[in-house]
């Protein structure tokens, strides 16, 4: 029950227990291309173009860091915990003029404030985190992608622990890309970079004066690689990630299985009841209320008394396996419960019931 990697579907690690085969063998591109189809349904971005990369959900910020930003742009950066604030220091080593609008822990910071900073220079670049994994608070990304369009900058939402979980509509509400990592709510181990970039994102790249300043991320060398795999033609700049392919091909289906509104729904569900469930036992949250409160992630509070250390002590005794803190400033103040993927109403209870005894066995009296 940590914010990943996930518990994964049986179909998805029989998928990727397969022989490895060849990077160009024709079951492997048929698997690759079909995966860049469905991308294109679980993002809700028809228009899209679909990047799958061997790596990790840093790699994917750092792509489309390294291909939108060119020394001397101004990018603003949101930060509601530690992955927006990391995102800063990132757009700086491609030579951004970095602006960061960061919230108080466990708040977002209000669009008012974007709104005015937006107006009072031109900037390149917004970025923001839909969930940061170190607060469980969930920016809402509608309003962000209007304000993107109205004012011409590009956006660039970090779904990393939203995507396939949170609600996203990514052409519908405007924003220029989607990324993601394979092992949260993607269901799929981890080791696979994932994005979506609009068409208009895609254009401004097409634009740029300056090559990329990374090597391995430029788009000109993986681009033509998507197209190719699409198109089923083998293709090659860099070895992917072969199995984990095949069950990322596995997790999308069964997702779109499942259907997209009917996983919102209760990826919506089952964050509503886990933080009640806590409310209930006398903990509080690190979101400051339920509407900045992520679906896929919670991050309750100990209790006074309760010290961190004797809390993850007792629950590793139990079969539920739960992560500290992140925020350096705070981590021995709370917890971080994932609830996204596979995860049931089971779960859930059975998460509940380990972190009452926790509780309980540190001398805490639940409400």
């Amino acid at each position: 029950m940590i914010p990943g990697p996930i518990e994964f579907e049986p179909a998805v690690m029989q998928a990727v227990a397969m022989p490895t085969t060849s990077h160009v063998a024709p079951d492997f591109i048929e698997s690759f291309g079909h995966s860049l189809e469905m991308m294109r349904e679980v993002w809700l971005a028809p228009s899209g173009q679909p990047f799958i990369m061997a790596g990790s959900g840093t790699l994917a910020m750092d792509m489309a860091g390294s291909n939108l930003v060119e020394p001397g742009d101004n990018a603003l950066v949101i930060s509601t915990g530690y992955f927006g604030d990391r995102y800063a220091e990132l757009l700086k080593r491609y030579g951004a003029e970095v602006t960061l609008l960061k919230a108080p822990a466990g708040d977002v910071v209000r669009l008012p404030e974007i709104e005015a900073e937006l107006m009072r220079k031109r900037y390149r670049i917004l970025t923001f985190t839909h969930v940061d994994t170190s607060t469980a608070v969930r920016v809402d990304p509608e309003p962000m992608g209007r304000l993107g369009e109205k004012y011409g900058v590009l956006t660039v939402l970090d779904g990393v622990c939203s995507v396939a979980g949170e609600e996203i509509r990514q052409d519908e509400w405007k924003l220029d890309v989607v990324l993601t990592a394979s092992q949260k709510a993607v269901g799929v181990p981890p080791g696979l970079a994932l994005m979506v970039v609009s068409e208009r994102a895609m254009e401004a790249w097409r634009e740029r004066k300056t090559p990329s300043g990374s090597y391995y991320s430029d788009w000109q060398h993986w681009l033509p690689v998507m197209r190719a795999y699409e198109e089923r033609r083998p293709s090659y700049f860099g070895t992917p990630s072969v199995n984990l392919v095949f069950g990322l091909e596995a997790s999308l289906g069964l997702i779109l299985r499942e259907g997209m509104e009917e996983r919102f729904k209760r990826h919506k569900l089952i964050g509503k009841m886990f933080r009640e469930a806590m409310k209930s036992i006398g903990l509080k949250m690190i979101p400051v209320s339920d509407d900045v409160s992520a679906a896929t992630l919670s991050a309750p509070m100990y209790p006074e008394g309760v010290r961190a250390a004797d809390f993850m002590k007792s629950i590793s005794t139990s079969d539920v396996i739960l992560a500290g803190g992140l925020l350096p400033e705070m981590k021995d103040k709370y917890f971080r419960v994932g609830h996204m993927g596979a995860v049931t109403q089971g779960d859930i209870l059975t998460t509940v019931a380990s972190v009452g005894r926790a509780l309980e066995e540190c001398g805490y009296v639940t409400a």
